[in-house]
C-alpha cells in the first residue's frame, strides 16, 4: 500500500477547485453551455474525491440538467405551504426545500 503524502491533502485541493468551478459558473452566466459544463466538472471532482458538496453549491444548479441557476431567468422562486420550491427554466425540473420553523422565527 502507498502510503500518504504528507502536505496538503487532495480532498482540500477538490474543496479549493469545486470553489473555482462555482465561481467561474457565475462569471459565465451569459453563456449557458459554459456555466453546464463548470458544474459538472466540479460535481465529477466531488464525486472523484468522495467530497459532500456544500449546501449553497448544491441550491445553485438544477440537480438533472446542471444549468447554473440565475434567479429571473431560468430560475422561478416559490413559497408555498412551508416549502421553498425551485422550478427550472431549462428543463422543467422541481426542487422543494422545507422551511424549518427554528429558522422562520430569526
Amino acid at each position: 500500500m502507498a502510503k500518504a503524502e504528507k502536505g496538503i491533502s487532495t480532498k482540500k485541493i477538490a474543496l479549493e477547485r469545486i470553489d473555482i468551478l462555482f465561481e467561474r459558473a457565475k462569471e459565465a452566466q451569459t453563456k449557458p453551455e459554459l456555466s453546464v459544463r463548470y458544474v459538472s466538472l466540479a460535481r465529477e471532482i466531488a464525486m472523484k474525491q468522495r467530497v459532500r458538496l456544500s449546501k449553497r453549491h448544491r441550491r445553485s444548479f438544477c440537480p438533472s440538467c446542471h444549468a447554473f441557476f440565475i434567479p429571473g431567468e431560468n430560475l422561478r422562486v416559490r413559497v408555498q405551504h412551508g416549502k421553498i420550491i425551485y422550478t427550472c427554466g431549462t428543463c422543467g425540473a422541481v426542487t422543494r426545500i422545507p422551511l424549518n420553523k427554528k429558522t422562520e422565527s430569526r
